[in-house]
């Protein structure tokens, strides 16, 4: 679910037929899509003077700070051994100024620049660069997709916060895996690998 005023925000679609892309190595759309909202929003941000970062907390949600501004999910539907087809659902937070759910750390745009700002522009600019490097994956170029998400993920970097279902510890992100997977290295050196929902980024002070 996302929450959205009406009018406010953008909640939209995308349609694709990466028939090039493995099964097994999907999540590259999801990198792609990741890393095109976080491009926007990192130059909307910037254009309005505004020293907030910009990140892509794993897998696929785009952080402003240590709050949320965008959401995905992605389904895709195979024939045979290739993707047929891509659905990229997508929700970002542009003019909103209240949100009334239980959502723990949600922000817009609007918020963060002072104003109200262009949807549809804020839009096309995002389809514009997912298709940019939809292109460069077509020609592929995966590798240098995956290796600029890396550097764009939130708390990339030392250690932090995070519980599964052992309990709570420390560890920093050693690696994301081409299959999606989230590898963190904890303070003895050994790794552990996750998937999707098996761990929890914990909120710190």
């Amino acid at each position: 679910s996302w929450e959205s005023e009406d009018g406010k925000n953008l909640t939209f679609s995308l349609l694709c037929h990466p028939y090039f892309v493995r099964p097994a190595e999907q999540f590259i759309l999801s990198q792609c899509m990741a890393l095109a909202i976080a491009t926007v929003i990192q130059r909307v941000i910037a254009e309005a003077d505004s020293k907030e970062k910009t990140t892509v907390k794993w897998p696929n949600d785009i952080y402003v700070g240590d709050k949320k501004i965008s959401g995905t999910l992605i389904e895709c539907d195979l024939v045979g051994k290739n993707i047929a087809n891509c659905i990229i659902g997508v929700g970002v937070n542009i003019n909103q100024l209240q949100f009334v759910s239980d959502a723990p750390n949600p922000v817009s745009l609007a918020q963060i620049c002072g104003k109200e700002l262009d949807r549809e522009a804020i839009l096309g600019d995002i389809v514009s660069e997912f298709g940019r490097l939809y292109d460069t994956l077509k020609i592929g170029g995966a590798e240098s997709i995956r290796t600029i998400y890396k550097k764009m993920l939130y708390r990339n970097e030392g250690l932090h916060h995070y519980s599964d279902v052992r309990g709570e510890f420390v560890a920093e992100i050693a690696d994301v895996e081409p299959t999606g997977h989230l590898v963190l290295r904890f303070e003895n050196g050994n790794t552990v690998r996750y998937e999707f929902k098996e761990v929890q980024f914990l909120k710190e002070a």
